[in-house]
């Protein structure tokens, strides 16, 4: 299969973006590393991609759809599928965003074994499937660039320590700009990113908009691993699923009914016999534990049972963003795909 899809001089100064330009697979070349900021973002756009998730209405995938069960509108207007495929096979980018802020203290060996978990059962080995690691607290790193060797991101996690602010959106934003392209990104293979974190920040340069439209523009698609506590502020829920919402993705909330029917948590009264779990008792932490790696196996299905659409869009550069919405045939589906794309360089 030939992508017909050229990404040039991928820049943007309002977000002092570093340049990272990627030739497609239909070139064979190499993608280039980050080059230094200039002073425009313009991204030409002769095929779209749009990788879209199909559930049933107890959240199970529905893996048989055809080309003829989907539509796509842009602006409202339907377009023409060119192609589709649901390879299970097709190469995955994934970076691991974990979040080492101030609350993940009281649980960090608990959120620990779980992004061990996700990283070692999406990163087998397979040259298909490559990843990296970013973490963030009062600042944001690239802890392990672009590899295919799970070992490397595991080792790097089991040496860290959180503690200080959250930067969120600057994480996005390294994750976007300052790591290793793999050959033939963004569009073979797929960019994923996976938050595990509560979805708060208190410390990055970047604004949630800014983060969620370089996300757009990078064709990344966007999941969450809730750590937030039941019963917290919900500006952290609201974030993951505004960032989950707007790139494609979804977010999976574990550890809600764990904190929600343990006792002696957020003011809950130490009255034995009221609550099933007890904070600091072997059942609680099991508890978490089970309930992240239910979280995680949720989201490995979703990541690998993704269908790709393609279509040529007409007057591809009469608007910088582009809404879009995919519609399948079938009574009683969930669709979720990315919300919109930019055609062309923004207004000034």
């Amino acid at each position: 299969m030939i992508f017909r899809v050229t990404f040039l001089s991928v820049l943007l100064a309002s977000l002092s973006l570093c340049r990272a330009q990627a030739q497609t697979a239909e070139t064979g070349q190499q993608a280039k590393p980050p080059q230094p900021p200039d002073s425009t973002f313009r991204l030409d756009v002769n095929e779209v991609i749009v990788p879209v998730t199909v559930t049933d209405d107890k959240g199970h995938f529905v893996a048989n759809l055809e080309q003829k069960d989907f539509q796509i509108f842009e602006e409202n207007k339907l377009q023409k599928i060119r192609t589709f495929t649901h390879d299970k096979s097709q190469p995955v980018v994934i970076g691991f965003l974990l979040d080492l802020s101030n609350s993940s203290r009281d649980h960090w060996e608990t959120y620990q074994n779980a992004a061990t978990t996700l990283i070692q059962n999406l990163l087998t080995g397979n040259a298909n499937y490559s990843g990296y690691l970013i973490d963030y607290a009062q600042d944001a790193e690239v802890a392990v660039n672009t590899t295919s060797d799970p070992d490397a991101l595991v080792d790097r996690i089991g040496h860290l320590k959180p503690g200080g602010g959250a930067a969120l959106y600057d994480a996005i934003f390294l994750a976007c700009t300052s790591r290793k392209l793999m050959k033939g990104e963004p569009i073979e293979p797929r960019r994923i990113l996976i938050i595990i974190g509560d979805g708060h920040d208190n410390a990055s340069g970047h604004s949630q908009a800014q983060a969620i439209q370089l996300a757009q523009r990078n064709l990344v698609t966007v999941y969450g691993i809730s750590t937030q506590s039941f019963g917290f502020t919900k500006q952290g829920d609201e974030t993951l699923q505004k960032l989950a919402v707007e790139t494609g993705g979804r977010v999976v909330y574990p550890l809600g009914d764990v904190y929600r029917d343990t006792d002696g948590f957020l003011g809950h009264p130490s009255d034995d016999g009221n609550y099933p779990l007890k904070v600091g008792s072997g059942g609680y932490a099991d508890a978490m534990e089970a309930k992240l790696n239910k979280g995680v196996a949720d989201l490995l299905g979703e990541v690998t049972t993704q269908y790709l659409l393609f279509y040529l869009p007409e007057n591809p550069k009469d608007k910088a963003y582009r809404n879009l919405r995919v519609t399948v045939d079938m009574p009683n589906v969930k669709v979720r795909a990315r919300k919109g794309y930019y055609a062309a360089a923004p207004g000034s």
